[in-house]
């Protein structure tokens, strides 16, 4: 997990997702978005180190994951994946569910330009869902979803 690696499994409920009052909720597309954390050894120089295995590294990189000061933090794996040709996209009227993941540390995602309009921060379905929050908490170790439905047109960020 330091060096990026990790995913989620989130498995749905078979009768499917149920507001408060357990009514049913729908959605139209799933979206995850998984956090990861880089933690690259830098040299005396603060230039990042290369190694010829990954076995090399070890004892480097567990010392800078020591700190939980990640050297990079990106969404699902790389710089950009989320962005321009690789954006997200929905239609107003959609709903998209959100799925988030962080391996290590906590983190608070926010949509700009909206709000989760159901919110399930620890992953737990059978708990009934938080409404229209602006912003919300995902555990280190963890995954959280939420729902939105897309009411205007434009481009919303996700951070």
């Amino acid at each position: 997990v330091v060096s990026g690696m990790h995913g989620t499994v989130m498995v749905l409920p078979r009768d499917g997702l149920k507001d408060a009052e357990g009514k049913a909720l729908r959605y139209d597309k799933i979206f995850y978005i998984g956090e990861n954390e880089l933690y690259v050894p830098k040299d005396a120089d603060g230039k990042y180190k290369t190694y010829e295995t990954i076995g090399e590294s070890y004892a480097d990189t567990t010392e800078v994951m020591r700190k939980l000061i990640p050297t990079h933090v990106v969404f699902n794996g790389r710089v950009g994946s989320l962005t321009g040709k690789n954006a997200l996209t929905a239609k107003v009227g959609e709903t998209v569910m959100l799925v988030h993941s962080q391996a290590n540390r906590d983190t608070r995602p926010h949509l700009i330009g909206g709000h989760g309009d159901y919110v399930w921060e620890a992953g737990k379905f059978n708990n009934p869902p938080q409404k229209d929050l602006e912003t919300w908490f995902i555990r280190g170790g963890s995954a959280g979803a939420a729902l939105y439905t897309f009411r205007e047109p434009g481009v919303y960020a996700y951070v």
